[in-house]
């Protein structure tokens, strides 16, 4: 009979883990995935900046002390991730792992897998040890860096207090908890050993000097001043050679558009020209310096389209048409404006000051022309039409990833900016889904907001420290098209 009950039970309270409850924690086990993955490509690069002072003779004598403290930092939080990582597959074939078109399938609201696995089992117990001498190994490398991490490392198996007094480690995480949240829990382990490798290379690098990037692809570069001159006019033409790193590739937008970086470190852009005049392009890159800082630079790409008639179109900042924005255009007509029509199809054309002078706004994405016609000549020209790109989503100064908690916790407002696009558009936040979690956080925690501020987070703000992860999701802005739209691969915030 006490068998039944307790099947009974479990039952009842299988019913009552909802798919809202699954999914939120799908999103903070994403979040956490995706943060140890940028955790993991940051060290990486200063693994690769150790191996290059190894050679320089004015860095070699530090380097050949320091970089073995951080390989052994590396050999200990690969074995740790690998470890946690085969949990994974154990917890998910106790809760009936099987594959589905390719697919992993299991029961992610299992309350019984997690509890056998961990507490019956006894891999709760076991990954608090292995966690413990592994945070104990890395403060070990070195006196230098246990002075410095002792307190601070972050791998926290602090156990919150509950209502019902102390409980142990495997109580708190594992017991009767649903095997998605067993699984978010496990990648909030990982994230721990991620971040803790890092902050210990970081160090040791540190000790040496400033993270050195190296320039390992070369490649010529040639430009010229202008792609049409009349006879006569002077064409200017600048060569020289490229040095790009596969290490630290660059950022780069073009047009006001983010670019793919191919193999080489390079953007490649292609467009089809229109709109008879002198043009510009802005071409803005982020790179890393040989010292480890950012710069970021802006160059304009200049080039002239020739008309065939004499009259002309210029579009006074892109080659396409945004929604929800006036866009100024210059048209020339070459015979006189006593002599000329003007209209369009596709938006509106209105005068916007002296001869020639336009604005045009339109209102759905496709094609927009304008027809020119000159003393009975008709000349059209086609132009893209576009939404305003997404805004950014930042707290702070920060788009997300590692974020101090002092300075994530003081913050007010969460805010919608517009980067590197030509025209003045502002963005309001309309509301967002929160979700807290990590350290101080027994559970994943989870609000919403309406508008930009953040005056009603104060409870979880307040709880943030080191090693606590937030998660905005299904952000929704407005912009100046009246639109609301929902922001694609909104932040994630890693504090420390």
């Amino acid at each position: 009979m006490i068998n039944i009950m307790y099947l009974v039970l479990t039952a009842i309270l299988a019913l009552n883990v909802s798919n809202e409850v699954i999914e939120a924690f799908k999103v903070v086990d994403r979040s956490l995935i995706n943060s140890s993955s940028s955790i993991n490509n940051a060290t990486g690069t200063l693994y690769k900046s150790l191996e290059s002072k190894l050679t320089d003779p004015t860095s070699a004598e530090k380097a050949r002390y320091w970089k073995p403290k951080a390989d052994s930092a590396k050999i200990l939080s690969d074995g740790m991730n690998k470890y946690i990582e085969d949990l994974k597959v154990d917890l998910k074939n106790a809760a009936g792992l099987k594959m589905v078109d390719g697919k992993e399938n299991f029961r992610e609201d299992n309350l019984d897998a997690s509890t056998r696995l961990f507490e019956t089992n006894g891999k709760g117990e076991e990954l608090r040890k292995r966690l413990t001498a592994y945070k104990e190994a890395m403060l070990s490398l070195d006196p230098a860096i246990r002075k410095e991490f002792q307190n601070s490392l972050p791998v926290d198996l602090t156990v919150p207090k509950t209502k019902e007094g102390e409980r142990s480690f495997t109580t708190v995480f594992f017991h009767m908890t649903p095997t998605v949240a067993a699984l978010t829990m496990l990648s909030k382990f990982q994230n721990n050993v991620k971040n803790a490798e890092n902050q210990v290379v970081t160090f040791a690098h540190n000790q040496i000097g400033a993270v050195k990037v190296i320039y390992d692809q070369f490649a010529a570069l040639v430009g010229q001043s202008s792609n049409y001159v009349m006879p006569g006019q002077e064409i200017e033409i600048t060569a020289g050679v490229g040095a790009y790193s596969k290490a630290a590739q660059p950022q780069i937008t073009i047009g006001g558009a983010s670019q793919s970086i191919d193999a080489d470190g390079r953007a490649v852009y292609k467009f089809n020209a229109s709109g008879a005049g002198s043009h510009n392009v802005p071409v803005n890159v982020t790179y890393t310096k040989p010292d480890g800082t950012k710069e970021s630079k802006t160059i304009n790409v200049e080039y002239t389209v020739g008309t065939p008639g004499g009259a002309a179109v210029m579009l006074d900042k892109m080659n396409v048409f945004y929604i929800g924005v006036p866009n100024p255009v210059t048209i020339s007509s070459g015979t006189g404006w006593d002599k000329t029509r003007v209209s369009m199809t596709g938006g509106t054309l209105s005068p916007s000051g002296g001869p020639g002078k336009y604005e045009v706004r339109v209102a759905n994405p496709g094609k927009a022309t304008i027809t020119v016609n000159a003393d009975g000549k008709a000349s059209t020209y086609d132009f893209r039409i576009k939404s305003i790109p997404d805004p950014i989503i930042k707290v702070g100064p920060s788009s997300g990833g590692r974020v101090q908690s002092v300075m994530f916790k003081n913050q007010q407002y969460v805010r919608a900016d517009l980067e590197n696009f030509d025209f003045e558009a502002r963005f309001s936040v309309v509301s967002a889904t929160v979700y807290f979690g990590g350290a101080n956080f027994a559970n994943v925690q989870q609000a919403t907001i309406t508008g930009g501020n953040l005056a009603g987070l104060s409870a979880q703000l307040s709880k943030c420290i080191p090693g606590t992860q937030v998660i905005f999701d299904n952000v929704k802005v407005q912009g100046p098209d009246g639109r609301v739209r929902t922001i694609q691969n909104p932040p994630g915030f890693s504090l420390f």
